[in-house]
């Protein structure tokens, strides 16, 4: 029992002195903390103090640099304000004494009128005066005398121009004749081309392009005895399916299309049915002239006419003239020259009849020389026609004519060719005519578009507003009227239109 006791007394002192010892080290670490931190506050306080010092320094010294520049700004003012201030000095010393010079200037020129108007009032007496003496003198008014010098005055005007006119027409006609020669030989220069390979060509379609060498033949001599037989050249080039004949009679010409087109169909292509082929299609050919003559002599109701003439004018079925049928335009001018004929008083037989022949030279004129109304009028008289018919054929494209029926045949063939649709050209010359129309108004600065409307009667070109004013597009239309008529060849007049348009485009959203 004493054990136990003894034991726990001990055990409570040793509790007791334990818990003496950790407050007694609570309390040495709790002082500890206190000092570090009241350390760390005086740290804290010091480097604030320090922090507030250098603050208050760097407000001193940016303060006394803003005073500084501030003052100089001030200086430089007051500075700028000085010598503003002198020159506005300056200056109103020199208005006022350019208004004390202009005061001056001003009672100077007053004075020069004043004496200019005494001049002038001295002058218009002395006028006066002087007119009094010559109207004295001459025994003429002013206004006789004014009307005396207009009158020499428009003598010599008339004159003067009376003399120009009749200079400039010797001058003309001196330079027509050359002139003349020129302008045609460059039409001919332009347009022989596109004439010969519209009036000269025929083109006949093959089956295959097999039947092209068949056609050559070995070494060539089916084409050989094609040309030798009709007298046309046989061109075989690259174009598909087609081979093209070539040659100024129109009349050979169709023999060697019927017979290359029996040829082709039959298939047998060896020189003797070459020429065998060739003597079918002349009397094939030579029947068509005969019928189309006669149809033609019925169709334009003319009599009396040889047989040979109706032949010859058979073989106009195959001439073409602008793209119009001659044997056609013929029984054309026929009908209508018979018409104004009995609406004038002419006998309308003769009128028609030479209507109906006018034409007919155009028939022989691969074969003889010289123009067509002239060989028209040769082979007529051979044929006993009347001497009025005759006439008329040979005259019908002249400038003076010496009958009635001459009149009439002329009228009647411009009537046949003016007519709507009688004469065309080509597709291919057509859109090569506005094709080139339009690149001469392109080959302009500040073009943008450019149209050839109304069969190239008028092309509008379309410019950029912002390269072309106004005044430039004036110019611009002139240009292009001067350029056409320098490059390009035409009938009639081609209208030239420049149109400048502006726009301003904004969107509302």
């Amino acid at each position: 029992m004493d054990i136990v006791l003894t034991a726990v007394l001990t055990a409570l002192v040793i509790g007791v002195l334990a818990a003496a010892g950790g407050f007694y080290l609570r309390n040495k670490l709790a002082s500890n903390s206190i000092r570090a931190s009241e350390n760390a506050a005086e740290q804290q306080i010091r480097r604030a103090e320090a922090r507030s010092k250098e603050i208050l320094l760097e407000a001193k010294e940016q303060t006394l640099q803003l005073r500084t520049t501030t003052e100089e700004e001030l200086r430089r003012e007051r500075q700028e304000l000085q010598r503003t201030e002198s020159r506005l000095e300056a200056r109103e010393e020199n208005l006022e004494n350019r208004a004390g010079l202009l005061e001056q200037r001003d009672a100077e020129l007053r004075q020069t009128r004043d004496a200019l108007e005494e001049e002038q009032r001295e002058l218009a007496s002395v006028r006066m005066q002087e007119q009094e003496r010559l109207e004295q003198i001459s025994g003429l008014s002013m206004a006789d005398a004014r009307q005396l010098l207009l009158d020499r005055a428009e003598e010599e005007v008339e004159f003067e121009l009376a003399r120009r006119y009749r200079d400039s027409e010797l001058q003309a006609r001196e330079e027509a004749d050359g002139k003349a020669r020129q302008v045609l030989a460059s039409t001919i220069q332009r347009l022989a081309s596109e004439v010969v390979s519209e009036v000269t060509v025929s083109s006949v379609q093959l089956p295959s392009d097999d039947m092209k060498g068949r056609l050559i033949g070995r070494e060539g001599r089916n084409i050989r005895a094609i040309e030798a037989a009709t007298g046309v050249d046989l061109i075989v080039d690259d174009v598909p399916e087609t081979v093209t004949l070539s040659c100024f009679d129109p009349i050979r010409r169709e023999v060697a299309r019927v017979a290359l087109e029996r040829l082709i169909q039959d298939g047998r292509i060896h020189p003797a049915r070459i020429e065998e082929s060739v003597e079918k299609a002349q009397r094939e050919v030579d029947e068509t002239v005969r019928k189309a003559g006669q149809q033609s002599l019925f169709d334009a109701n003319v009599k009396g006419l040889h047989p040979e003439l109706v032949k010859l004018m058979g073989r106009l079925k195959y001439r073409y003239s602008y793209g119009e049928n001659v044997l056609m335009h013929s029984v054309e001018v026929g009908i209508v020259a018979g018409m104004i004929g009995a609406q004038i008083g002419a006998n309308p037989q003769h009128c028609r009849t030479a209507g109906f022949l006018h034409d007919i030279g155009k028939a022989l004129t691969h074969e003889v020389e010289g123009p067509h109304a002239e060989i028209g009028a040769d082979i007529v008289s051979k044929y006993n026609m009347p001497a009025r018919v005759v006439t008329a054929i040979r005259e019908h494209h002249d400038r003076e004519m010496t009958t009635v029926e001459s009149f009439v045949v002329a009228a009647a063939d411009a009537v046949s060719a003016a007519r709507p649709g009688a004469r065309h050209d080509t597709v291919e010359n057509y859109i090569q005519r506005l094709q080139a129309l339009e690149d001469v108004a392109r080959g302009f600065e500040g073009v943008e578009r450019c149209y050839a409307i109304q069969a190239g009667r008028e092309i509008r070109v379309l410019v950029r507003p912002e390269d072309v004013d106004d005044a430039r597009a004036a110019v611009l239309a002139r240009d292009i009227a001067k350029r056409v008529e320098e490059t390009l060849a035409y009938p009639g007049q081609i209208r030239i239109v420049v149109i400048r348009e502006s726009r301003s485009v904004e969107i509302a959203t």
